[in-house]
């Protein structure tokens, strides 16, 4: 299995990450991660692309923000297989963005914990 996190997998597109937020994508939050995502043609082999984000009114120090960002797309490195299995068979893509909610730090497997569920209440909400 390939746990590599390629640069064909990351959401950069600004339009697309605007459209998220436009009434046009869906989410739902799992504490402390809340999921947005948008099925939609992506430019890539991938079934998904992801970007996340965590916001700097609640973390002003970026070397905070850093460590959070690397927790959860670790997480997400790690347990994206079960997300690209269960879309792959539809053929869709999807463009998902992952936002940190809470207002502490927490350790790496409370984020990777919420990471997993999110992606299984996804699956559901997809399928």
């Amino acid at each position: 299995m390939n746990y590599s996190f390629k640069k064909g997998e990351r959401l950069k597109r600004r339009k697309l990450i605007g459209r998220m937020f436009n009434r046009e994508g869906d989410s739902f939050t799992v504490y402390p991660l809340r999921i947005i995502w948008l099925e939609a043609e992506l430019d890539s082999d991938f079934p998904a692309q992801f970007t996340l984000s965590v916001p700097k009114r609640a973390f002003p120090k970026a070397a905070h923000r850093n460590v959070l960002r690397r927790r959860i797309r670790e997480a997400y490195r790690l347990n994206k297989h079960q997300l690209y299995d269960a879309i792959e068979a539809d053929e869709k893509q999807y463009a998902i963005m992952l936002i940190y909610t809470a207002r502490e730090p927490l350790p790496y497997a409370d984020v990777e914990k919420a990471v997993q569920k999110i992606i299984r209440k996804f699956i559901k909400k997809v399928k």
